[in-house]
């Protein structure tokens, strides 16, 4: 049996999650993180090792998830089948700022639906609104560190 791969790190949600192809009855489903990989490496152009690394994967992990996500929106597009973004094997990135005022670096969970966006959020030192947002040291939203830190019980680690 083969063992359960790691929970890759998503950046967020899908802005959309339907494709309907014209007269299509059929239904492809790409998983959220085989969309993630997808955006890393054909949207944003990152190679493979940065793009592994942004997801918390081995290369060899993320080449097989994106192998797999370019089939099915092949499958899609050549088949006219209706695409759905749904699923996956994945965790939300957690969200660090930093203080443009007093310079203080905090992490904000994943924004879900209700929670406060990036923009709603002070600082919680100062209280100033200005602040940015950084891209390094995101964590599995449920506790795990990456392809080695274990935490996220996804078995993969």
């Amino acid at each position: 049996m083969a063992r359960q791969r790691c929970c890759g790190l998503v950046e967020e949600e899908p802005l959309c999650r339907r494709f309907r192809a014209e007269g299509g009855e059929e239904t492809v489903v790409l998983g959220v993180d085989e969309l993630e990989a997808i955006r890393l490496k054909d949207a944003v152009g990152l190679d493979q090792e940065a793009c592994a690394s942004q997801m918390g994967l081995s290369r060899p992990t993320f080449q097989r998830l994106l192998t797999q996500a370019r089939r099915k929106v092949a499958e899609a597009l050549a088949g006219g089948k209706h695409m759905h973004v749904e699923g996956g094997v994945y965790q939300m990135k957690n969200r660090q700022f930093e203080c443009k005022a007093c310079g203080h670096v905090w992490e904000e969970p994943p924004c879900t639906e209700g929670g406060k966006h990036g923009y709603e959020l002070p600082c919680p030192q100062c209280g100033s609104m200005e602040k940015f947002k950084l891209q390094e040291g995101a964590r599995h939203a449920c506790g795990g560190q990456g392809s080695h830190g274990g935490g996220c019980g996804c078995g993969g680690h």
